[in-house]
């Protein structure tokens, strides 16, 4: 944890605690101000010195709390302005006035003159060379440091509605995906039962399988990247129940290390290619699914076959989700392309993986072929 987010916790959890530390602190550093040879007892030191810190406190809770929160949220500056010099006069006044006639009688051997309160309050220019400089001088360090300190908790304050935020907008889309992804297993399910398929037992223990993936192993914002493989598999077991040997299915898969990805993009997009592929193509559709990770750089594409005359919506649900949290999970990390070409419809995604949770070991290979 930084240095500086560490005081300003211990400052907003003890605030008075950190005041007294701090003018503690301000007062020892500036007790070198004095000639000891000019008092002949230490005593009168302390004396003046607690004389002088009084009226520093006064002065930087004046400037703090009561200028600066004006001047931050003010239409016009000319009504804090006044507010500031009427309140440093009447501050600068009352210091010399306790100078003249406290501590001047109680420091000095008279006889002495001494100047009357009007005399004090009607000599500007020595208030303003002296006295101002001398009662205002640590204020402007304790009204830095607090603006620091707020500056600070402010743009912590918003880092942490920004993360809420997205956390918040990925659980929706999630939410989206994990309804959308269990609404076209169950059609097909549902299709199977209607015609009394032996498979369909087999069918509804493969969406069990999945389910127990996408239910409980997808809470967190990543998932190892195995974990997803393993889970594109068992979809597509599933789905070659429902289609049979007309369909064709090549996964191939090429990983150097076990990295870590955000659940379910992959399996929205293999979705997607079985509802808006072999299932609008009556003839022999083939779906070639391809991923590859090596040193961090990760590639998956899924391609399809459609019929020609297919109007291909690029704007479906499951692409949408996917670039949604794309944005947020990998920010200007990932490339999203989707293009057709010869009645194929392809996605192309690109991932820069930085988080891996293996070093890289060796290459893990595999070729499955569902036809």
């Amino acid at each position: 944890m930084p240095l500086i987010e560490r005081i300003a916790k211990f400052s907003s959890a003890h605030r008075f605690l950190s005041h007294i530390i701090f003018w503690l602190v301000t007062s020892i550093v500036f007790l070198n101000r004095y000639d000891i040879d000019e008092y002949n007892d230490f005593h009168k030191i302390l004396i003046r010195h607690a004389y002088y810190i009084s009226f520093t406190i006064i002065a930087s809770y004046f400037l703090t709390y009561l200028i600066i929160p004006r001047l931050i949220t003010a239409k016009t500056y000319y009504v804090v302005a006044l507010y500031f010099l009427v309140g440093s006069y009447i501050i600068c006044v009352c210091s010399r006035i306790v100078v003249v006639h406290v501590l001047e009688p109680f420091l000095r051997t008279p006889p002495f003159g001494q100047e009357t309160i009007l005399e004090i309050a009607t000599d500007v220019p020595k208030l303003i060379t002296h006295y101002f400089p001398l009662t205002f001088s640590a204020a402007w360090i304790f009204a830095f440091i607090k603006l620091i300190k707020e500056q600070y908790a402010v743009q912590q304050h918003k880092l942490s509605l920004e993360k809420e935020r997205a956390e918040t907008e990925l659980k929706a889309l999630k939410a989206q995906l994990n309804p959308h992804f269990l609404f076209n297993t169950l059609n097909n399910i549902y299709s199977l039962s209607l015609v009394n398929s032996p498979i369909t037992s087999k069918s509804i223990a493969g969406l069990s399988e999945i389910l127990d993936h996408v239910l409980y192993r997808c809470n967190g914002t990543y998932v190892p990247l195995s974990a997803e493989i393993t889970l594109i598999k068992n979809y597509i077991e599933l789905e070659k129940l429902r289609y049979g040997g007309r369909l064709e299915v090549n996964f191939t898969h090429k990983i150097d290390h076990d990295a870590v990805i955000a659940p379910l993009i992959l399996l929205s997009l293999v979705e997607n290619a079985f509802k808006h592929g072999a299932g609008e193509d009556i003839g022999d559709p083939i779906i070639n699914i391809d991923l590859n990770l090596i040193d961090n750089r990760f590639r998956f594409m899924v391609s399809n076959s459609f019929m020609p005359g297919k109007k291909k919506e690029e704007n479906r649900i499951g692409i949408n989700n996917i670039t949604k949290q794309l944005q947020l999970l990998y920010p200007k990390q990932y490339d999203l392309s989707i293009t057709t070409h010869d009645n194929i419809f392809v996605v192309l995604l690109h991932i820069n993986l930085k988080n891996s949770t293996d070093k890289k070991d060796k290459i893990y290979e595999s070729k499955v072929s569902f036809s």
